[in-house]
């Protein structure tokens, strides 16, 4: 008998969990519930109590996954592939609910046989050592793992794989000299993407206060201004994190999100917890050098944007409005860190412009979804026929900002703050120019799916943004 007939002689068992796929379906499953009701979260403890493996399968019970769509560690997959063509004999042992197990190796079509979490027993550790030996014998396996979950089935396999292994399945690998297949290490451009630094730049709005007041020279000011800042793009970007949880399913069915770090599976979702909470505590610790009044609006901002994630971006309509909410309330959230008053005007201009904005990118993603009539966009509460309803009010609230900046440049407050008002008169003008080029290029269909980020890198955008603050210093001067 040859070498490759003695090996395929003895069956390889594959854990599921971070070793097959790039995730792990507990987590998955948990987020999946909570996005349907979020008063789940109320059962978690009460199922809990009742073990691991009941906790798993009433999670299980009540969602449904799309195995073709979960990130497959592609080296691993195919060697499988290839060991089954040669006639070996392959077990899925995972600890995942056999609901999600079975679904996955039918999927696949690969395996001759799972062993997965039942009602009763979790099927990990110990357990899974023992179910393995009572049908193969000790060492009468191969087995393919990566975690310290891991350790008490390597102990009783012939011989071992270790997958992309955490700390203490790599020491087990070094001390024994097992087959290893490294998982790609994330990067610093992971990290990045997970925080979308990108988008701390719609924080800049905690400055409008105070230079639309004229005291952008106020070194106290300016100190506050970098404190809201920073306390807002951490908790931005912390629920940013939540929200790629909750969005995991449908994100791996987006041309562009897919490729997002929690996703494809380049970050552990553990690793993501651990940063919100590190954030949360960056951002609240920041907020508490700035007066009492910003901590509220803070609160007020997580507030609502958790409950975006949750429920109101799935409303029609509530989404876009609360969007541009939420783009007003860093407005406050700088006034209220700097006590710098904000006007009327301003968070009349503030709605409107960017509600527009909010309904630029619910058009985009209308137009680049492959929808039947009648079919809704996944996560959403549009359907393809909404389109020219959404431009038409997208429009009409471009040129209401305008109208209210119009009617701002012929008030008593603007003569007192300008003495050179007539000098900002070409501002109307600027942001119809902005936002009217933004909607023809919508319905070109070469607008990013975020206008907010497609402005800030379109030079022309720049240029116009440029042109309008030197009016504003020119008013004045």
């Amino acid at each position: 008998m040859d070498a490759r007939s003695d090996r395929n002689a003895i069956p390889l068992a594959v854990d599921l969990d971070g070793t097959l796929i790039a995730t792990d379906l507990l987590w998955e499953g948990l987020f999946s519930l909570l996005r349907k009701n979020p008063f789940y979260l109320l059962l978690v403890p009460v199922w809990l109590a009742g073990g691991a493996a009941r906790l798993k399968c009433e999670i299980a019970s009540r969602i449904d996954i799309d195995p073709a769509a979960l990130p497959y560690r592609g080296p691993l997959l195919a060697r499988l592939q290839t060991e089954r063509a040669d006639g070996r004999k392959l077990i899925l042992a995972t600890g995942t609910p056999r609901k999600f197990a079975e679904a996955i190796a039918a999927h696949l079509g690969i395996f001759d046989e799972v062993l997965a979490t039942d009602g009763r027993h979790n099927l990990t550790s110990s357990r899974k050592r023992e179910a393995l030996i009572a049908a193969y014998g000790d060492g009468g396996f191969d087995y393919a793992g990566n975690s310290r979950h891991d350790l008490a089935v390597f102990e009783a396999a012939r011989s071992s794989i270790v997958v992309a292994p955490d700390r203490k399945a790599a020491r087990y690998q070094i001390a024994h000299s097992c087959e290893t297949l490294p998982g790609q290490k994330p990067g610093i451009s992971a990290v990045l993407k997970m925080l979308r630094v990108h988008q701390w730049l719609k924080n800049g709005l905690v400055a409008v206060p105070v230079v639309v007041s004229h005291q952008y020279l106020d070194a106290n000011l300016i100190r506050q201004c970098i404190l809201a800042f920073v306390s807002f793009s951490a908790v931005a970007s912390a629920i940013y994190i939540l929200n790629d949880f909750f969005d995991l399913a449908l994100d791996r069915q987006h041309p562009t999100k897919r490729h997002r770090p929690f996703a494809s599976g380049a970050l552990s979702i553990p690793f993501g917890l651990v940063s919100i909470a590190v954030l949360l505590v960056i951002g609240i610790l920041t907020a508490l050098f700035c007066p009492p009044p910003f901590l509220g609006v803070l609160v007020g901002y997580m507030v609502l944007t958790t409950a975006y994630s949750l429920c109101l971006k799935r409303m029609l309509l509530i989404d876009v409005l609360t969007l541009a909410g939420l783009y007003t309330v860093r407005v406050l959230g700088g006034a209220a860190a700097t006590q710098v008053g904000v006007s009327f005007w301003l968070l009349a201009f503030s709605i409107f412009f960017f509600l527009s904005l909010a309904l630029v990118k619910r058009y985009v993603e209308l137009r680049t979804s492959a929808l039947s009539p009648g079919e809704r966009i996944a996560g959403r509460g549009y359907r393809t026929e909404d389109q020219e309803i959404i431009a038409q009010a997208g429009m009409a609230s471009a040129f209401s900002s305008a109208l209210v900046l119009a009617l701002y440049m012929n008030s008593e407050a603007v003569r007192e703050l300008y003495p050179h008002a007539w000098v900002m008169w070409p501002l109307p003008p600027i942001i119809l120019y902005m936002t009217m080029r933004v909607w023809i290029l919508a319905r070109r269909d070469e607008m990013h799916d975020d206008p907010v980020v497609f402005i800030v890198r379109d030079w022309r955008s720049q240029i116009v943004v440029a042109i309008g603050a030197m009016l504003l210093v020119g008013g004045a001067l």
